[in-house]
């Protein structure tokens, strides 16, 4: 036998769930438009993060690390130039290649070799391009630097031992 209070739990929950679709904002509502982080968001967030991994395990000579972070960079790179192929009066995807193709390859190879003197000069490089690309977008107040220390506490740059 049904009690009382389950009838009136039923009738409540049925009524919640049918008044949903217009407490959401109606059956017929227009969907959200799809999250698009900005410039500066995706720069900060994904840019950023792998220039200064590159850095400290370059310091480290972890170059099996440096290898990957560095793919990681340059697919940050295209991402952002997909999301933002233009930002204000400026090529995103233009900047991005005409400033950084070159020392990010320079940097590759360096790690491939093993070779510190070179990375270092390839990163210093990359660094630069990060500060050229900057000023040319008119955000020269933005300076990149190669990291004085590492803000990942919880990660070891240092490569592994066999």
């Amino acid at each position: 036998m049904v009690s009382c209070r389950q009838t009136v739990a039923s009738v409540l929950i049925a009524s919640a769930i049918a008044l949903m679709p217009a407490l959401a904002g109606g059956q017929n509502a227009p969907a959200p438009a799809p999250y698009r982080p900005g410039l500066g968001d995706l720069m900060t967030m994904t840019v950023q993060p792998r220039h200064l991994k590159i850095g400290l395990a370059g310091q480290e000579r972890n170059w099996a690390y440096v290898s990957y972070e560095l793919h990681e960079l340059e697919e940050a790179f295209e991402r952002v130039a997909r999301i933002w192929p233009k930002w204000r009066d400026n090529d995103i995807a233009g900047l991005i290649n005409g400033s950084t193709k070159e020392p990010l390859e320079a940097a590759e190879e360096a790690a491939k070799a093993k070779d510190a003197a070179r990375f270092n000069d390839a990163y210093t490089r990359l660094t630069a391009a990060c500060n050229a690309c900057h000023q040319s977008a008119n955000v020269g107040l933005i300076v990149i630097q190669a990291p004085k220390s590492s803000p990942f506490a919880n990660q070891d740059f240092r490569p592994p031992k066999p």
